[in-house]
């Protein structure tokens, strides 16, 4: 009875139209005493009844697999959905309409209209979908419209299954540190970082039969019974990639902000890191978001797909994880937007003594046109400044700037006259007028200035390096 009540419901206007026509007719015999048109509006009005108790009785078993290829895509890339319906029931099936829903982002859904499905038959269809913008989207359900054969009563029926899709952010590839012939820059910065990565988890239980030579002793002491190398891997180099989410620090909007150019930064960089064999973290305003190494950079990208600014004011969660990463030695990669004065100390501290640090300061005043864009660009120099002193490599980027075209000048700042990651390479290659320290940096073996890098720091690197009353230029 609910099916039949639900088929009334779905009478079309053809439907309601021959209900009104009979209605009509019977009113007027009536009226009029005509008993051969009181006949007609009945059988007027009984067509759409029939017609609704024919569809709401219709039993198809019906059979739908969707399939996306892919199923995780960078924006503005194309993404094929098949889909595969199956007719498991003994009748053939009428016309069917069937619409596969999607969500704006992604261009709409698609419709189809099949004639009709033999018993145990099936139907191949396709169709793209164009992902205009990151984000997570469902895909589906599958609605199937049910029809009589005369179009008077139309009922609306859906599969349950959905399918997601995920749409990074889109991703620059990012070009080797030198010209033809020179290494890439992450094999350059995995050289500095990898005595400083992290062991990966290599250890078990003992059990009866292993051989004494396996057992990790200081893994043992730690837990108290023996531990066995499970196997033997090398050292992976460690890197750590913060973004600031929060809100005040991207004063613009829109899908081509500033904020979208920074996540996208992110993805880059991070993906590119991963090639090079580190092992990945990212850090938001509420701390650790994503690991990412080799083979697994898909949770990544699921973060960056769905990240968003946040109505927080401090980047303390961010910047305590990020000086645990800091202690445990590992590059660090900081994409800014506006940052204050203080915030921008803090973060120079967490800047690794024997490793790189890279900081990408987006101007969100090229992309915003609001009255505080003098003090954000004042802001923007403050921040250059604190960074640079502290040792980092520092980037500027702007509106419709490349990335791709920059990393090389980023990575030759990091890897510095004494090579990636030594100590003080960053701040020498990052700050005007430090060239003239290309020899001082290299009597770092003849002197025995070797842990000296908080020279770098203390003296500003301004001025000449006097070492035993004699003045190094």
């Amino acid at each position: 009875m609910r099916d039949f009540v639900a088929a009334l419901r779905g009478l079309t206007i053809r439907g309601r139209s021959f209900v009104a026509a009979g209605i009509a007719c019977a009113a007027s015999a009536a009226v009029l005493g005509e008993q051969d048109l009181l006949r007609i509006g009945l059988l007027v009005m009984l067509l759409p009844v029939l017609a609704a108790a024919f569809v709401c009785r219709t039993r198809y078993r019906l059979a739908c697999t969707r399939r996306l290829e892919p199923s995780r895509v960078t924006a503005g890339d194309r993404v094929s959905v098949q889909i595969r319906l199956e007719n498991v029931s003994r009748s053939p099936s009428s016309v069917l309409l069937l619409e596969d829903a999607a969500a704006d982002g992604l261009g709409g859904g698609a419709r189809f209209v099949l004639d009709r499905i033999e018993p145990g038959g099936s139907r191949d269809l396709s169709y793209v979908l164009h992902a205009g913008m990151r984000g997570r989207y469902q895909i589906g359900p599958m609605a199937i419209r049910l029809g009589d054969p005369f179009g008077l009563c139309e009922l609306s029926r859906s599969f349950r299954s959905l399918d997601e899709l995920v749409v990074a952010p889109p991703i620059e590839r990012l070009p080797p540190a030198r010209p033809t012939g020179a290494a890439r820059v992450s094999t350059e910065l995995r050289r500095a970082t990898g005595l400083v990565g992290e062991d990966e988890t290599t250890t078990r239980p003992y059990r009866s039969g292993d051989d004494l030579r396996k057992v990790h002793w200081k893994t043992t002491a730690r837990r108290g019974e023996l531990m066995v190398r499970r196997e033997e891997h090398p050292r992976t180099g460690g890197a750590t990639i913060l973004i600031d989410t929060r809100a005040r620090a991207w004063p613009d909007g829109g899908p081509s902000a500033s904020f979208e150019w920074a996540v996208s930064a992110v993805g880059a960089i991070g993906v590119h890191l991963v090639r090079g064999g580190y092992r990945v973290r990212l850090l938001t305003d509420q701390g650790l978001a994503a690991i990412a190494a080799e083979g697994t950079v898909g949770g990544l990208l699921d973060e960056l797909s769905t990240l968003t600014p946040a109505p927080t004011e401090s980047l303390y969660p961010a910047l305590a994880a990020g000086r645990g990463r800091v202690d445990r030695g590992g590059m660090f990669v900081a994409v800014l937007g506006h940052t204050d004065a203080p915030t921008a100390t803090a973060l120079a501290g967490l800047r690794p003594r024997s490793a790189p640090a890279i900081a990408v300061l987006v101007n969100v005043a090229s992309w915003s046109t609001a009255a505080a864009a003098p003090k954000i660009a004042a802001d923007l120099e403050t921040t250059h400044a604190v960074l640079t002193r502290a040792g980092w490599a520092v980037l500027g980027a702007a509106a419709g700037t490349s990335l791709a075209a920059m990393w090389p000048r980023v990575a030759a700042r990091a890897r510095g006259p004494g090579g990636v990651g030594a100590p003080g390479a960053a701040g020498v290659s990052g700050r005007p007028g430090a060239a003239g320290l290309t020899r001082t940096v290299g009597l770092t073996g003849a002197t025995g200035l070797t842990g000296a890098t908080g020279l770098t720091g203390a003296t500003g690197l301004t001025g000449d390096l006097h070492t035993g009353g004699r003045s190094v230029p």
